[in-house]
């Protein structure tokens, strides 16, 4: 999911497995229809299943002497409670302090109970107890600070609803959405009764949530606000009422396992006492904090600046409650007066003249900025939203006697400001600032503008030296990072203020110190330039293997391909003769044989404006390298002279309606022929049409040669736009091959504008394991189904809803597959750091298939972090894996083991990549879907331009996602 990544639990109660609301409230309203539906391709127009058979229930589990319950509560694929006899997990002692136990890594297998809650809904896994460590390890530390808190503590939680009083005292009329303003008058209020309303022990989310230590008075109180004495004072009417109150005893009940869901609402009114100190004195940006002022080093010249902030999250631990805090650096506008901005940011720039290109040019720069002005005194703001058509000197207004005894006369604005505010205006000759507020605009001098703090600056916007000096900001080395952590946690603006510890919270302000552990990389199988087959020992730092004296296991042989070239004009015209020997060399040197192109076209990067003209060129391509040969040309090479948004009609026209895969490279690249990005090439090449780069050479951890596993990659991509009409595009991708697993076949499907849950789920897989079944001619005995872009308060969609629609979909009393299911999680901010440098390599990272299950992890549910690649740039990330559910009875090191082993086949690198692959391909489908849904919408913008119609349908039409029936099968996406 793309938006709140620090959800602390599982909805219990939530939609789906009974037909009961939360808690029992009534029935639960029908799932809204969706627009369109998910149907295998070769069902697209027949009815019913697949050959015709409808889908059935799991009846009974084969070999498992299980009954399932057939009642309103449960699932047809639940498994019966455990007896009470069943053992339990071992629990820590109470995490709330110091220096408790910790869980220790498993070798032993889950439960195979799953836990539920008291609404009979299955909860994820839990950590099984005991076991051994395996592998060597290694000592780290990790931006985790502990956090102690009293148990007998109550938090009261109070809703704030503020609004204005219109004039002479009529009742409240609107209310405020302004952040900034809402603060103004809660610090007014507590400031005019501080010993009723103590500020410091209060934490403000600045709309509507109030967090305090002690009880405050309820009801309605009066504030007056005047933001200077020239203006009229406001009146607002603050109305305070107690929603709840938060026992800290629940959190300890949680942490020590007697409490089966995660008290959502007690952190979120802990998270926001650790962001009240910082709100205060830094500058918010969504759920970040910036410093107020910058380094000299951070300044990025031009009137922009680097400012670093952090973002911090409270979670639960199996240490106790921890803080995690990251930092981040974001481009800012320096607050500096409008004159200084303009003389920075341009350089033509001297305030004396204004051509109309320059003029453009400033306008552009300042439109819609917010200043504060200092001709007069006043906290209020103004945004800018545009120049006056004449220069201060010729600015003339009508003077209005506010007192009405004097007659109405035309007053130069240079004039006014003299005799009004005793300022002389220096910048005659340029425009003056139109500012907006309130539905009024006012004529003020640039002179006189200020540039209010924190206003962002796009990186997309920055010169080429900006932006690369923010990237080397962002990306910073381990020991700095660490070091900019650590100086952010003992900062007076950062989460440790005396806020924390009026609430009863006592942080420790050192990183958490865990024992880590490195798993060994496997051996890989590679061909060899005789054709036999060699064994390739990864042993060094990168983990790293080279096609320089291997080649690929299995290379297809590369008869019928055309070029396209779409620079035959131009300083980047493509040297064709040069480029095809050199691509054809390179492929035979890593095993791939490339004959001669059959077709060789030169063309325009404007065939890329239209859809229909690209179609009419690739058409014309295959159908002129089918007078050469009988059969179907394989793959066109386009060669392009620039980045052109009509890539997204090349890859749409060739997926889905010519059936040709299409490999893109620029011709700077191209002419440059070096062998490395040759080498990538051909591995992409050879991918995408079925040949194999690489495999492991024992079988995956826990499994049997005779197994036949199955491995799934989710996940649903959101659009930027707002728009209701913009689909969400779900996209499913499943191996197809055993043992080696580096072979993918995907699905792609539209739905409803940002519904994370994957509406299609069971049938896209139904239609995948079919795809298995042709191929091996054997279904799946098991599938692991990996699930990206979920937080943890998804996860009771994922196991209740998904995983239902699953085994729905491919379950019958004939086909029971046992089904693993895992939650990978990218967007966190825990970071690893090697306590002893010497531990790592060049880049102080910690090494490749370096592993934590312990102390910084859940604290009872089942998962790990995993950095899997060799960090080259900045500090690695690992991936947290959350196990959900297990039928397969994975020990904790094998399903580590096997997940980065897997990280080791993917198609397109040589060296193991930092996400399970399954995920991995699924990110990449669910963005080529997304090009697709653009052309989908472009189709639909036309439609509705030629009629009087406004049907979005177009957008979810499913024929605009559907494969080609020639590239269903084969990893089009690589």
């Amino acid at each position: 999911m793309d938006g709140d990544r620090h959800n602390y639990g599982r909805v219990i109660g939530g939609c789906g497995g009974s037909d009961q609301g939360p808690s029992g409230q009534g029935p639960r309203p029908p799932a809204p229809q969706q627009t369109a539906k998910y149907r295998p391709p070769h069902l697209r127009n027949k009815g019913g299943g697949s050959g015709g058979e409808p889908y059935l229930p799991p009846l009974q589990r084969q070999g498992v002497g299980r009954s399932y319950d057939t009642g309103p509560t449960r699932r047809p694929w639940d498994p019966h409670p455990a007896p009470p006899t069943h053992r339990t997990p071992q629990l820590p002692p109470n995490p709330c302090t110091f220096g408790v136990d910790l869980l220790k890594v498993s070798e032993e297998e889950p439960l195979s109970c799953h836990p539920k809650d008291a609404n009979n809904r299955i909860l994820p896994v839990r950590r099984p107890k005991g076991g051994t460590l395996v592998g060597r390890s290694v000592n780290l530390l990790v931006n985790h600070f502990l956090v102690e808190f009293n148990p007998r503590v109550t938090i009261f939680h109070y809703n704030l609803d503020i609004k204005q009083v219109i004039c002479h005292g009529k009742r409240p009329v609107r209310k405020s959405k302004n952040k900034m303003n809402l603060r103004s008058i809660r610090d007014k209020l507590f400031s005019d009764d501080p010993a009723r309303f103590p500020l410091n022990r209060t934490a403000y989310d600045g709309e509507k949530n109030l967090y305090s230590a002690i009880l405050l008075p309820t009801g309605q109180f009066r504030v007056e606000l005047s933001d200077n004495e020239d203006l009229s004072t406001r009146t607002y009417v603050v109305s305070i009422k107690l929603m709840n109150e938060l026992k800290l005893s629940k959190l300890e009940d949680y942490l020590t396992g007697k409490l089966p869901y995660v008290p959502r609402d007690i952190l979120q009114g802990m998270d926001l006492v650790m962001k009240e100190n910082p709100s205060r004195y830094r500058i918010s940006v969504d759920r970040s904090f910036y410093s107020s002022t910058f380094k000299v080093e951070d300044d990025l010249k031009h009137g922009i600046a680097a400012y670093r902030g952090f973002q911090s999250s409270l979670r639960p631990t199996s240490q106790g409650l921890a803080l995690c805090l990251d930092c981040s650096v974001l481009a800012f506008r320096k607050p500096l007066a409008v004159i200084d901005f303009l003389k920075e940011h341009i350089a033509e720039f001297d305030g004396v003249y204004l051509d109309l290109n320059l003029r453009r040019r400033v306008t552009n720069a300042l439109k819609g900025l917010t200043v504060r002005v200092t001709h007069r005194v006043t906290k209020q703001t103004f945004t800018i939203t545009g120049l006056t058509a004449k220069i201060t000197r010729d600015l003339w207004f009508d003077f209005v006697d506010p007192k009405g005894i004097d007659p109405t006369v035309k007053v130069s604005l240079v004039q006014y400001f003299r005799e009004k505010y005793g300022k002389e205006i220096a910048y005659q000759g340029i425009p003056c600032l139109i500012l907006g507020r309130n539905n009024r605009t006012n004529h003020v001098p640039m002179e006189f503008c200020v540039l209010a703090q924190g206003q962002r600056y796009r990186k997309e916007l920055l010169d080429e030296v900006g932006q690369k000096t923010m990237e080397e900001k962002s990306l910073a080395w381990p020991p700095e990072r660490r070091k900019i952590i650590s100086e952010m946690m003992q900062a007076y603006d950062g989460p440790c203020g005396d806020d924390t510890q009026n609430f009863g919270l006592r942080i420790d302000k050192n990183m958490t110190s865990v024992e880590g552990r490195v798993i060994g990389p496997p051996d890989l199988k590679l061909g060899a330039p005789d054709g036999a087959v060699y064994v390739v020992r990864v042993e060094n730092e990168k983990c790293q293997w080279n096609l320089a004296e291997n080649s690929v296991v299995d290379g297809k042989q590369i008869e019928r391909w055309a070029l396209i070239e779409f620079s035959s004009s131009g300083c980047l015209k493509l040297r064709a003769k040069d480029f095809i020997q050199n691509l054809r060399n390179r492929a035979r040197s890593i095993g791939i044989c490339m004959e001669e192109p059959l077709v060789c076209h030169f063309t325009h990067m404007r065939e890329f404006s239209s859809v229909s003209r690209l179609e009419e060129l690739l058409r014309s391509v295959i159908q002129e390298a089918s007078r050469k040969t009988w059969n179907r040309l394989q793959i066109i090479v386009c060669v392009m002279a620039e980045k052109h948004h009509g890539y997204k009609y090349l890859k749409w026209v060739s997926e889905t309606r010519i059936g040709v895969v299409t490999q893109c490279c620029l011709s700077s690249q191209a002419n440059r022929g070096d062998d490395q990005f040759l080498g990538n090439l051909c591995l992409k090449i050879n991918a995408k049409l079925g040949g194999s780069n690489v495999e492991l050479t024992q079988r995956l951890p826990h499994f049997d040669d005779e197994d036949h596993v199955m491995f799934i990659g989710a996940d649903v991509n959101h659009p930027v736009s707002k728009k209701a009409t913009t689909p969400s595009i779900a996209a499913v991708v499943s191996s197809v091959n055993w043992p080696a697993v580096n072979r993918y076949a995907a699905r792609v499907s539209p739905q409803d504008h940002r519904t994370e849950k994957i509406v299609e789920f069971g049938p896209m897989c139904h239609d995948l394991i079919d795809t298995y079944f042709q191929l091996n001619k054997v279904k799946p005995k098991k599938i692991i189904v990996f699930r990206d872009g979920v937080s943890e308060g998804q996860f009771d969609m994922v196991l209740n809803e998904e995983l239902s629609d699953l085994k729905s979909a491919v379950c019958s009393n004939t086909y029971q597959p046992k089904i693993t299911l895992v939650v990978a999680q990218k967007r966190h901010q825990t970071r690893l750091f090697l306590e002893n440098m010497a531990d790592g390599g060049a880049t102080g990272n910690v090494p490749p298939g370096t592993v934590v299950d312990t102390k910084i992890v859940h604290p009872f549910e089942l998962d790990f972090y995993l950095c899997s690649h060799y960090g080259r740039i900045g500090t690695s990330k690992a991936v947290r894996y959350c196990v959900l559910w297990d039928e397969n009875s994975f020990a904790s090191s094998e399903l580590q083991k096997l997940i980065y082993n897997l990280c080791f086949t993917f198609a397109r690198s040589t060296r193991p990549v930092s996400l399970v692959p399954p995920v991995y391909y699924a990110d990449l489908v669910a963005y080529r879907g997304r090009i697709f849904q653009e052309v989908a919408k472009e189709f639909k913008n036309r439609a509705v331009s030629s009629s009087t119609g406004t049907s979005n349908s177009s957008t979810f039409d499913q024929s605009f996602y559907s494969l080609h029936p020639d590239l269903q099968n084969i990893m089009f996406f690589v």
